[in-house]
């Protein structure tokens, strides 16, 4: 058993009462940390924003069956998700609308938007452009579940999950930086896009990312609503840096990779730890020292297995 007390610097809560509030997240390296997973860390600012009727939304490359239970996991199954960097979006019974929507028949009511091309197509031309360009790389598609655990950490039962794709190809590049621009080029003209992520490149439709997802997700929100929220997004990798551009506040969190992160945001703050602390970190920046008090939270106590 471990316990996590809410800081002391979140017994001053954002103005909640005003504007409404988004946060948008990544997962691997920002929520969940690179190597374990683990999330304790940020339970204490998770706990503050559930208190305070924040929804925090999953933004992730991570598929559809992966994020299914890590949703019960993180306390987010009445929030949405968008999976596969912005190619499948999942709407709970609340962010439905009754005309545009059609939830599912099981149990967790979900209504599920694929925004992205259609995987076979994407792994169709990836097989033309290795062969005909002759460079060398390694999609998520042709690897083992024992493959992609080991190049991940997940145990066996999540890596099958992680090879559920519907609408975004992971792949390990093996060649040179000219031959990844050739690569990206070529993928252009098939409508496709390569973006880089915390381990993996990724292949997706043209105009497929977590950006765009994320603006469909607030607009739908101020069509529900009747509001327009503030939206705060955090990420660490390159895939999520259109994220972080069409939000009204970014966090870049300290990332374990050397891959450069520079979104063009006026309101953009960068963490100095990495992982779930650098999270909680990037929301106490903006959000943990705000004036105006809504509840005292400073007593409460979260205890998790």
């Amino acid at each position: 058993m471990s316990e996590y007390d809410i800081p002391a610097s979140f017994a001053r809560a954002p103005d909640a009462q005003q504007r409404a509030r988004l946060v948008f997240t990544d997962l691997d390296g920002s929520l969940l940390d690179h190597h374990s997973y683990d999330f304790s860390p940020a339970l204490p600012t998770l706990a503050w924003l559930e208190q305070l009727r924040i929804p925090v939304i999953p933004v992730t490359s991570k598929t559809r069956a992966e994020l299914l239970p890590l949703r019960e996991s993180l306390g987010l199954v009445d929030t949405p998700f968008v999976a596969e960097n912005g190619a499948v979006i999942g709407l709970p019974p609340g962010w439905c609308h009754a005309r545009l929507d059609r939830p599912s028949s099981g149990r967790d009511g979900l209504a599920i938007k694929h925004t992205g091309v259609d995987i076979g197509f994407i792994r169709a031309r990836l097989n033309v452009w290795r062969k005909r360009l002759n460079i060398g790389f390694t999609c998520m598609g042709e690897m083992s579940n024992n493959e992609v655990a080991a190049l991940t950490g997940l145990d066996a039962a999540r890596a099958s999950d992680a090879r559920q794709r519907e609408g975004c190809e992971p792949l390990i590049w093996n060649g040179d930086q000219a031959s990844l621009e050739t690569f990206r080029q070529a993928l252009e003209s098939d409508g496709l896009e390569l973006t880089q992520g915390g381990r993996f490149w990724h292949v997706m439709g043209r105009g497929t990312d977590k950006g765009r997802a994320v603006t469909w997700l607030i607009e739908r929100f101020a069509m529900l609503r009747g509001c327009t929220p503030l939206s705060l997004a955090l990420g660490d990798g390159p895939n999520d840096v259109s994220m972080l551009e069409a939000v009204d506040q970014a966090v870049v969190i300290q990332g374990v990779h050397d891959a450069r992160v520079t979104p063009r945001t006026p309101a953009l703050y960068r963490t100095t730890a990495v992982g779930p602390a650098g999270w909680a970190e990037g929301v106490t920046h903006w959000w943990g020292g705000e004036e105006k008090p809504l509840q005292t939270l400073s007593g409460t106590r979260i205890t998790t297995q």
